[in-house]
């Protein structure tokens, strides 16, 4: 249980910190947000705040913003429609009622002739059989339309994700994989903050209970001159003495307290894949201040997008093995193994989960935010968007390719770590 909790946490912060991206660039760029949701397949959590409906759902796969005008979730008021009309204070139409009209008894009865709730806002009709006067009614721009108990708001052509320009577009869709890097970012800073700063300064970080830099006296904080008579002056130099001298006893040349001490330390032999090493049992000496954690956190940021970038580039060419994919069943088996090894590392888990979930993204592969990028990049050279319906088809069938991968890699990994 405890690990399936870690799960969900982790997922649930990369996803939300990518779909909070799409909706606060959509926000700003004044497009019509219906539905903020974690998750897909059934609500098991819906509460409605302004105009937009948020939503944690069971499947914790993914997430997404539904935006005015890429949605199929508009009523389409068709002529001979007999409709329900609700009025507000400046007798503009606030409720559009399609069925259940019984339940709203003050409701105006209206035969449609004609509507249009998307550009000139007016719905125009009869109010009985035997009166031929046509009545127009103008509908205020965020009237609702209520169909078997769901209420749908009107989206104006100005609210829409078409009707923005090129650039406002664009922008709504990086904007996610954008918060993915900003996500990575604030989580590198929060570790440099509170655990610190890896410092190269020839200073003994924390010393282990069980290691010979205790037994030896060392202790943290000791500057380090110099190593058998060898003058050292950064933290790597002092780990490469070490290593290169197991089980040999060495003169620490080191500063405490503004006194020079002369200490012997004899590293304990280790060995990993037939190499050979000596170690004392002191980690790296780090440093804390808020600026020192601001450039770790970009500078680690930068680090693994351009490591990621890497491996996708050996993946391409054919230097990385398909088996080593992992899916979300991968990643759940992963984050129970990081876990065990504490706190921070999963934070740095979860911020190297984000910096792949933001570069996967921007791929440019139909149904990915890379591919709807791709088409705004053809829409800018052409001077004219793609039709909607082909480039619907294309999206499709990226989505639908995108799921056999999905399915395969989900195999690969239940066999790999299950079977």
């Amino acid at each position: 249980m405890s690990t399936i909790l870690q799960f969900l946490a982790v997922f649930g912060v990369l996803v939300f910190f990518h779909e909070f991206g799409h909706f606060l660039f959509a926000k700003r760029a004044g497009i019509l947000c219906r539905e903020f949701a974690i998750g897909f397949g059934p609500k098991i959590f819906a509460v409605k705040k302004g105009e937009t409906l948020y939503t944690i759902r069971l499947l914790p796969i993914g997430g997404y913003v539904r935006m005015a005008g890429e949605d199929p979730e508009v009523i389409e008021l068709k002529p001979g429609l007999r409709v329900g009309l609700l009025f507000n204070g400046e007798e503009k139409v606030k409720k559009i009622i399609v069925s259940g009209k019984d339940k709203y008894p003050g409701a105006r009865l209206l035969e449609i002739a004609e509507a249009d709730i998307e550009r000139e806002l007016f719905i125009r009709g009869y109010e009985s059989e035997d009166d031929d006067r046509l009545k127009t009614y103008e509908v205020d721009r965020e009237a609702v339309v209520v169909d078997y108990g769901q209420e749908i708001q009107i989206a104006p052509l100005d609210r829409q994700f078409s009707s923005k320009s090129l650039g406002k577009r664009a922008l709504t869709i990086f904007a996610g994989p954008l918060f993915n890097f900003l996500l990575a970012f604030l989580v590198f800073m929060l570790i440099g903050l509170l655990q610190g700063v890896p410092s190269n300064d020839p200073v003994l970080g924390k010393v282990t209970e069980d290691g010979a830099a205790l037994k030896a006296g060392l202790k943290e904080g000791d500057l380090v001159l110099s190593i058998d008579g060898e003058e050292v002056s950064t933290w790597r130099d002092v780990v490469e003495k070490i290593r290169a001298n197991p089980e040999k006893t060495l003169e620490f040349q080191i500063v405490r307290d503004g006194k020079e001490l002369t200490v012997p330390v004899v590293p304990e032999k280790h060995e990993e894949n037939g190499e050979t090493y000596g170690l004392i049992g002191v980690y790296n000496p780090v440093e804390k201040s808020p600026v020192k954690a601001f450039t770790y956190g970009l500078a680690e940021t930068y680090f693994w997008i351009k490591q990621i970038f890497v491996i996708l580039g050996d993946l391409i060419f054919g230097h990385f093995s398909f088996d080593m994919l992992s899916g979300p069943v991968g990643i759940y088996a992963s984050t129970e193994e990081v876990a065990k090894a504490g706190f921070y590392y999963l934070l740095r888990w979860t911020a190297l989960l984000s910096i792949n979930l933001g570069i996967v993204n921007l791929l440019p592969f139909p149904a990915l935010d890379g591919g709807r990028l791709l088409f705004f990049a053809i829409e800018l050279i052409r001077g004219k968007p793609i039709d909607k319906q082909k480039e619907g088809l294309v999206h499709f069938i990226g989505l639908a390719l995108l799921m056999l991968l999905m399915l395969m890699v989900t195999w690969n990994d239940i066999q790999r770590f299950f079977l």
